[in-house]
């Protein structure tokens, strides 16, 4: 979602702002970001984050990526 928001396929997000983020240890995050990276979704050090495959990432997020998608423009249009 934060690639939704930057509108480029870098950009920086720390490991501890995505733990707080998230509400899960920065552990977990270093680990789901080196599952992405050998994947060859992302690329991912000191912060900076590289998006390589959008719909790669999109379809490792199962249906939860869209359905987030839904309601946020759901929202946005009662704005």
């Amino acid at each position: 979602m934060t690639h939704d928001r930057v509108g480029t396929d870098v950009f920086q997000l720390t490991q501890e702002f995505l733990s707080q983020m998230l509400g899960v240890r920065r552990a977990g995050v270093s680990v789901a970001a080196a599952d992405l990276q050998k994947e060859k979704l992302i690329t991912y050090r000191r912060g900076t984050v590289t998006v390589l495959d959008r719909k790669g990432l999109e379809k490792a997020s199962c249906d939860h990526y869209g359905i987030v998608i839904a309601e946020y423009e759901r929202l946005m249009d009662d704005i």
